[in-house]
C-alpha cells in the first residue's frame, strides 16, 4: 500500500520540517565527531576537567559569516513566492521572516515527533532540557548568536514575541540558554485544528453583523491602513453589529469579545495577547466591547488591545479617551435602528428559522440589536415547542423578553404582568389616557427617529407619565396592563434600596437604576415617587442644599433616560413642577363611584371562584365606598373564611370581610351602612351585638 497523501495545507509544513530535521542531522554528526566523551552514560550531567578545557582552548568565530547571516535575518517572507498551506498563511499573515519560519519551526519539532525531545537534550549537553535553546536554535538555522539582528528576532518586538507565536521559558537564565516553546493553540493550527484557545472559553461571542452606511465607511477606511476603530454604542448591541459588518467589508471574519469577562480574569494584558493571536490565526479582526470594562482599571490590557497587529474595532458607550492609547482610533457613532430597521432584522431571523410571522406580530417597539433579535428568535422557538410549536405573537414578545439583562433584577423588584385591560375598572377619561401612553411606548421610534421630532439636547427616548390618586385606585395595577399590553416585564423600584442617608449615595443609586434600565425592554415603576421627586424647597441649611442637588440630578437624568417610567403618588401637589413639565403624561385615578364599584366587586368575585347565588353585590357598591384596592382585599378575606369551613362565599362572608376593611381603615361600623346585613355572622364567626 501507498503511504496517504498529506493534506495540502500540511504540505508546506512538513516540507520546512524536513529541512529543519536534515540540519538538526547535521548539527548532531558534527557534535559527534567534537564529543571527547561519546560514550559516556552520564553525558549532559557533569563537567568534566577535559571538557573545562575544551571550552577554554576551543575558538569559535561568531562573526565570520555575519554578512550572510544579516542577509538571511532581512529576507522576508514576502521576498519569496507564498507558499500554500497554514504556516504559509501563517507567515505572510503576520510578516514572518524567512528565518522566524526556520525558528518556528525548530520551536515546534518536539511537539510533532516525541524523537527530537531527546536529540535537543544531545545537542543542549542536558537531558533534562527537552526543547530548542535560543542558541541551539540559532545554531540549527545556522545563524551565529553575535548577529543583533539574529537575536532580535526572539526578543519583544519581533513579530514570534509579540503574535505569541513562540514564548521564551526561563528569564532567568542566560539569553542563549532560555527554552522556545510553540503554544499549543498555534501548533493545533498549524495541523489543522480550528478549535479556540482554552482561555478563551467564555469570552469569545458570536457577533450578528449589520450592514450600514457607518460599517461601510469604517471598512473604507481601514483599506487605507487605519485599523483601529472606536463605535460609539447608541442602541443595544447595534455598535458590535456595525463592527463586525465593517470587518466583513473589509474583507476578514469577526472575532467578537466580551470585555467584561476578560476583565474578570486573572492577567487580562496576556489574554488580550491571546485574543490578537486567535484573530491572526483565524485572519480575522478582533471586535471587542464595552471598553468601559477594561478603561475603569486595566488601562495595560486597554493599550494593548489597541495596539494588536490585526483590525480592531472597540465598542463603548462613552467617549473615547485619548489617554487609553496612543493610537488614534476612527470614531463614529452606531446607528439609531428605527421600526422598520427592527422590523428587517426580525423578518431576516425568522426567515433563517424557516418561520413566517405577520408584521403586525412582530414586537418592534422592543429596543433589540440584531444578535438580540436572533436570540430572541430562538428562544421564542424554543417556548412554542412546549405549546403548539407555531411561533405567535406571544412567543415572540417572550423571546424578546429573555434579551433582558438581569442587573435591574438586583434593584428592583421584578413583576411579570398578568392582568389585561379587561380586568382594570376605571373613569373612560383615564382609560383612554392609559391606552395613549401604550401606544406612545409602541410606537416612539417611530414618532422621535424616523419623524424626528426631538432633535438635539442630548435628550432620551424615554417615555414617562405620572400616576396620581388615592391609594387603591388602581396606579400599580394599571402599571401592570400597560407593561402586559407592550409584553413587557414590570420593574417596581424599592426604595428601600434607594434612598440612602449619606450624601450622594441616592444619586449613585438612582444612577445604578437608571442605567440598568436603560439596556432593558421593561416598565418601570417608582411607587411613591414623591419620596424622591419631591419639590425643591428654599435653602435654609446644608440638608436643603443637598436635597435639591438630587432633585436637579433627577430633573437631568428623566430628560436621558430611554425607557418607559411611571411615577406614582398619592399627593400631586408634591411633586416639583420641573418634573411634571418633563412629563409625557399626567393620569388622574378617582375614587371609584358607584357604577365602578360595582364592576370591580363582579370582576373580583368571577369565577373560578365559588360564590352563592343571590350576593347583593348591588348593596355592596351602593353602601360601601370603598376604592378599587380595598374591595379586592375584602374579596380576598371573604374567600379566606369560605374555605376556612369548605364553604362557598355568601353574603355573611363579604360582610365579615368589609367589616374589617373598615377597621383597618379606622372607620366606624354603621348600622346606616351595613343595614341589615350588620348581625349576620359569617361561617365562624361570632355575631355582632
Amino acid at each position: 500500500d501507498r503511504p496517504p497523501v498529506p493534506d495540502e495545507s500540511l504540505t508546506y509544513l512538513l516540507h520546512r520540517v524536513g529541512l529543519v530535521e536534515d540540519r538538526i542531522r547535521a548539527l548532531v554528526q558534527q557534535r559527534r565527531h567534537d564529543d571527547p566523551a561519546p560514550d559516556d552514560p552520564f553525558r549532559g550531567l557533569y563537567v568534566t576537567e577535559d571538557d573545562v578545557d575544551r571550552l577554554l582552548t576551543h575558538r569559535q568565530a561568531l562573526l565570520s559569516d555575519a554578512s550572510r547571516n544579516a542577509r538571511a535575518v532581512g529576507e522576508t517572507s514576502e521576498s519569496r513566492p507564498a507558499p500554500r498551506g497554514r504556516l504559509g498563511d501563517l507567515a505572510a499573515d503576520a510578516q514572518l521572516t524567512a528565518l522566524d519560519v526556520d525558528l518556528l519551526v525548530v520551536a515546534l519539532l518536539p511537539d510533532l515527533d516525541s524523537r527530537f525531545e531527546r536529540l535537543y537534550g544531545y545537542l543542549n549537553d542536558d537531558v533534562t532540557r527537552r526543547r530548542a535553546t535560543v542558541g541551539m536554535a540559532l545554531a540549527v538555522v545556522n545563524v551565529s548568536p553575535a548577529v543583533a539582528a539574529a537575536r532580535a528576532r526572539l526578543l519583544a518586538g519581533s513579530p514570534l514575541i509579540d503574535r505569541a507565536l513562540v514564548q521564551i521559558d526561563d528569564s532567568e537564565r542566560p539569553f542563549l540558554t532560555r527554552a522556545l516553546r510553540v503554544p499549543d493553540r498555534v501548533t493545533a493550527h498549524l495541523l489543522g485544528d480550528d478549535a479556540p484557545d482554552p482561555s478563551l472559553v467564555g469570552v469569545l461571542t458570536e457577533v450578528e453583523p449589520l450592514d450600514c452606511d457607518q460599517s461601510r465607511r469604517v471598512s473604507g477606511a481601514m483599506a487605507t491602513g487605519r485599523t483601529l476603530a472606536y463605535i460609539r454604542e447608541s442602541g443595544a448591541g447595534v455598535a458590535l453589529s456595525v463592527a463586525a459588518a465593517a470587518m466583513a467589508g473589509f474583507g476578514c471574519a469577526a472575532l467578537g469579545v466580551d470585555l467584561s469577562k476578560v476583565r474578570s480574569l486573572r492577567e487580562p494584558v496576556d489574554i488580550v495577547t491571546v485574543i490578537g493571536r486567535e484573530a491572526l490565526l483565524r485572519g480575522a479582526g478582533v471586535v471587542a466591547g464595552p471598553i468601559e470594562a477594561l478603561a475603569e482599571s486595566e488601562l495595560d490590557a486597554v493599550r494593548r488591545l489597541a495596539e494588536l497587529p490585526v483590525p480592531v474595532a472597540v465598542v463603548g458607550t462613552s467617549t473615547w479617551d485619548p489617554n487609553w492609547t496612543a493610537r488614534v482610533p476612527l470614531l463614529i457613532d452606531a446607528p439609531l435602528l428605527t421600526p422598520t430597521d427592527r422590523l428587517r432584522l426580525w423578518t431576516r431571523a425568522l426567515a433563517a428559522a424557516g418561520a413566517v410571522v405577520p408584521d403586525a406580530a412582530v414586537p418592534v417597539h422592543f429596543v433589540l440589536g440584531p444578535g438580540q433579535v436572533a436570540r430572541a428568535v430562538r428562544a421564542a422557538e424554543a417556548a412554542a415547542s412546549l405549546d403548539s410549536g407555531t411561533l405567535d405573537a406571544p412567543e415572540l414578545r417572550r423571546g424578546a423578553r429573555t434579551q433582558n439583562a438581569a442587573g435591574l433584577e438586583r434593584l428592583a423588584r421584578r413583576v411579570e404582568p398578568g392582568v389585561g385591560w379587561t380586568d382594570i375598572v376605571l373613569p373612560e377619561s383615564a382609560l383612554s389616557q392609559l391606552q395613549e401612553l401604550a401606544s406612545r411606548a409602541r410606537h416612539r421610534d417611530q414618532v422621535l427617529v424616523e419623524w424626528g421630532m426631538r432633535p438635539g439636547g442630548g435628550r432620551g427616548r424615554g417615555v414617562t407619565a405620572l400616576f396620581a390618586g388615592d391609594s387603591g385606585t388602581g396606579k400599580t395595577m394599571s402599571a401592570e396592563v400597560i407593561a402586559r399590553d407592550l409584553g413587557l416585564d414590570l420593574y417596581t423600584v424599592n426604595l428601600a434600596t434607594v434612598v440612602d442617608k449619606y450624601i450622594g449615595e441616592t444619586e449613585k443609586n438612582l444612577e445604578r437604576i437608571f442605567t440598568e434600565a436603560d439596556g432593558v425592554n421593561a416598565v418601570l415603576l417608582f411607587d411613591e415617587a414623591d419620596a424622591i421627586f419631591g419639590k425643591r424647597s428654599e435653602v435654609r441649611d446644608a440638608h436643603d442644599r443637598y436635597a435639591n442637588i438630587e432633585s436637579a440630578y433627577l430633573l437631568q437624568r428623566m430628560e436621558t433616560f430611554d425607557g418607559l417610567a411611571i411615577l406614582s403618588t398619592n399627593l400631586r401637589s408634591n411633586i416639583d413642577d420641573a418634573f411634571t413639565r418633563r412629563l409625557d403624561m399626567i393620569i388622574d385615578f378617582p375614587a371609584p363611584d358607584e357604577t365602578s364599584r360595582l364592576a370591580i366587586w363582579e370582576r373580583c368575585l368571577a369565577p373560578p371562584a365559588p360564590c352563592l347565588p343571590g350576593l347583593d353585590l348591588e348593596f355592596c357598591a351602593r353602601s360601601f365606598t370603598l376604592s378599587g384596592g380595598n374591595i379586592r382585599s375584602a374579596a380576598t378575606t371573604a374567600a379566606y373564611l369560605a374555605a376556612g369551613v369548605d364553604g362557598a362565599i355568601g353574603m355573611p362572608e363579604l360582610i365579615a370581610a368589609v367589616q374589617q376593611e373598615y377597621r383597618k381603615l379606622g372607620r366606624l361600623v354603621l348600622e346606616r351602612e351595613f343595614g341589615h346585613y350588620l348581625g349576620e355572622p359569617a361561617h365562624g364567626m361570632p355575631a355582632r351585638h
